[in-house]
């Protein structure tokens, strides 16, 4: 069978692997981050007698809780930022490209 740019050989199939192992690795550490922060804000510091968003109750949160809180949702849209940064550069541009070509 002859090898074409469609085939990859045996040396650029394991690295193929290796970097869809990476690819995979990274985005599954974007969203661990995102549910980690999620969980910290509506779980942790939540308070016992509201569910959902805060509103008026926020005034009786300790400042300390709200400060912590949104610290925790500066790394929720922090790592949601980086998330859409990796996929647009990684799977969204070069698939507009291909279609681009042709």
């Amino acid at each position: 069978m002859p090898v074409t740019p469609s085939t990859p050989t045996n040396g650029a199939s394991w690295r193929r692997k290796l970097w869809l192992g990476l690819h995979a690795i990274i985005i599954l550490n974007f969203v661990i981050q995102m549910a980690y922060a999620a969980y910290m804000i509506f779980v942790v510091f939540a308070p016992t007698d509201v569910s959902g968003p805060l509103y008026a109750a926020a005034r009786d949160l300790p400042f300390e809780w709200m400060v912590t809180r949104r610290l925790y949702a500066i790394e929720f849209w922090l790592a949601t930022v980086g998330l859409s940064v990796y996929l647009a550069i990684t799977e969204i541009a070069p698939r507009l490209r291909q279609t681009s070509k042709g």
